[in-house]
């Protein structure tokens, strides 16, 4: 009687700890969906859109000349042209395309927007010398506006406007090396294997 007592004891045991082992597993299991979760939410904080200012001023003069009669004949126009431009550089890390390998703790980016440049000018027109044979007309205004744009575009790729957008693009992508260093996790960019700020700024193309 004592013998039977003491196996149905050890199976009443065997099997709280069965349940117990089961109940750690799922709990176990249920925390690597945490810290994807985790993961995900951080990297949605971090990715967002970052923009950089800058202002250009520039003073044009326009000419142009209409001839008639072989050249003998010409009716000028001309006018001086205040170009005030505010131009933004930037970066929508909302685009940024990445993978997480949960099972080998690894956030790979995939690939970073390229910048987005935007151009906002005003123009004023000044000394204005016109005639009825060669009035200012719409293709001049076109004409200006396509001039101005392309030599503030010239402008812009020799400024440090670019280069600080590229740095602040990189103290951004920096937060992704915090978030993976702070879980335990693994950061790539393009299969090459990122451990600081200054491997951003070496090996990301940008």
């Amino acid at each position: 009687m004592l013998r039977r007592l003491l196996v149905f004891m050890g199976m009443i045991v065997t099997v709280v700890l069965l349940f117990k082992y089961c109940e750690f597993k799922k709990e176990d299991d249920s925390g690597i969906d945490y810290n994807t979760d985790l993961i995900q939410q951080q990297i949605v904080n971090v990715g967002k859109l970052v923009v950089t200012e800058g202002h250009f001023s520039e003073v044009v003069t326009y000419k142009n000349k209409e001839k008639y009669l072989m050249g003998m004949v010409s009716f000028d126009k001309k006018a001086l042209i205040v170009v005030n431009a505010d131009v933004t550089v930037a970066y929508d890390l909302h685009k940024m395309k990445y993978d997480i390998d949960e099972k080998n703790k690894t956030i790979s980016i995939l690939s970073i927007p390229k910048e987005e440049i935007k151009i906002s000018t005003d123009i004023q027109f000044y000394d204005v010398e016109q005639s009825k044979l060669n009035p200012f007309t719409g293709d001049d205004y076109n004409k200006i506006n396509k001039s101005v744009k392309a030599n503030l575009t010239k402008k812009i790729q020799k400024s440090t406007l670019k280069t600080n957008a590229q740095n602040r693009l990189v103290s951004e992508l920096a937060k992704f090396l915090i978030l993976t260093n702070s879980l335990g996790w693994t950061l790539k960019y393009e299969g090459v294997i990122i451990e600081s700020e200054k491997d951003f700024e070496e090996k990301v193309k940008l």
